[in-house]
């Protein structure tokens, strides 16, 4: 015969053992990769979520895309910002980034 026969090899002793310090690493990965990026994400989603819910009219707020203006109406969905003198734009309440200290419209106009 030309092709000689092959044979598999032994299991090595211990397999369980090997198997439970392979995955320490991977364990370890996983705890510094929580606390490093899920749970700063899970705190700030939280954190934002409670800021929209807690808009109420004269709040003064950033918008997305940098619109700065003060809130009129607050909606379920919807908020009515007040972006100049008598111009009141509709934006959704998600776009607001940032609620800003109270006078802080009057600082940046003047």
């Amino acid at each position: 015969m030309l092709i000689s026969q092959a044979y598999a090899a032994a299991a090595p002793a211990g397999g369980a053992a090997f198997d439970v310090m392979s995955m320490v690493p991977l364990a370890v990965i996983f705890v510094l990769f929580y606390f490093m990026l899920i749970r700063p994400q899970m705190k700030r989603a939280k954190e934002q979520k409670d800021m929209l819910g807690a808009l109420q009219k004269g709040d003064e707020v950033v918008a997305a895309g940098g619109v700065v203006g003060k809130v009129v109406k607050a909606g379920d969905q919807y908020i009515s910002l007040e972006v100049a003198d008598n111009v009141v734009i509709q934006v959704q309440k998600q776009a607001v980034q940032l609620l800003l200290p109270k006078g802080t419209i009057k600082g940046i106009n003047s």
